[in-house]
């Protein structure tokens, strides 16, 4: 999504050409070119996908609604398959129109992830919960902290639920590196995500996920914190960011590759 400008066989060429070798995606862009188009794409690539985003929205009370819910989940279990990925990530749903019932959304996402996860566990792939700033709770997420995610996922099996830990939406909250230990000593994270906090956030603040270096975040410091928590997988940089869109995506794709090794890295 970082470069959602360029089409799937651009994004494997430009990989390529930078010796970039992992990737995340999202099911979006994979449906529109082919689900085993996509598969194919990146295995003649030498790609590894890392991730696939997104499940979830696991928070609506009609029945109706939540059947339909574990149905597109279901599919994106098989979807992460398929691509050779382990991890799907979820963002858990906001609160139904009408309510104000955290908690009652919060136990829904419990619910759902009980039904979930064993057929995940068959499919040899994990869910990671991935907690979302505050300001998503009524219409995206009602999951907000790193603790919250844990409380969840720690009704079932790390092999089936786990957390994503992603500096934007955690970068606020002081309890977060004892949370990332707590994660770690249960095996629970399952990918580590990089994007910039920079102000002001756009209208709908929904992309103003900053380019690396650009904002507040310090980078080093929390891959230090998933690594002293035994994490050794790989790093995602996901930016929705209208003004990187609006670029050049190879261009793009190069200087987020420079960013990560300036301010992660080094």
């Amino acid at each position: 999504m970082t470069v959602k400008q360029l089409s799937m066989p651009e994004l494997a060429d430009a990989c390529g050409q930078l010796g970039i070798t992992n990737v995340g995606l999202w099911r979006e862009p994979v449906q529109s070119h082919g689900l085993e188009a996509t598969a194919k794409l990146v295995r003649d690539a030498g790609l590894t996908v890392t991730t696939l985003c997104r499940g979830g929205f696991f928070t609506a009370i009609d029945p109706k609604e939540r059947a339909e819910a574990l149905a597109d989940n279901r599919r994106a279990v098989d979807e992460a398959a398929t691509l050779g990925t382990d991890v799907l990530v979820l963002v858990s749903g906001g609160l139904p129109a009408g309510s104000r019932d955290l908690h009652g959304a919060r136990e829904r996402i419990a619910d759902a992830l009980g039904e979930l996860g064993p057929y995940a566990e068959e499919r040899g792939v994990k869910l990671a919960i991935e907690p979302l700033h505050p300001m998503y709770a009524s219409d995206r997420c009602v999951v907000s902290t790193l603790a919250q995610a844990l409380d969840l996922a720690e009704r079932f099996p790390a092999r089936q639920v786990g957390v994503t830990v992603d500096t934007y939406h955690i970068w606020w909250d002081d309890t977060a590196p004892e949370q990332i230990a707590r994660a770690g000593a249960s095996g629970r994270i399952h990918t580590f995500q990089l994007a910039d906090w920079t102000t002001p956030l756009p209208e709908g603040v929904l992309t103003g996920r900053g380019q690396i270096g650009d904002g507040a975040i310090d980078m080093r410091e929390w891959k230090g914190y998933v690594e002293a928590a035994g994490y050794a997988g790989a790093i995602e940089v996901e930016l929705f960011n209208d003004g990187l869109w609006a670029r050049d995506g190879r261009e793009v794709l190069a200087e987020t590759a420079e960013r990560f090794v300036e301010h992660v890295i080094r």
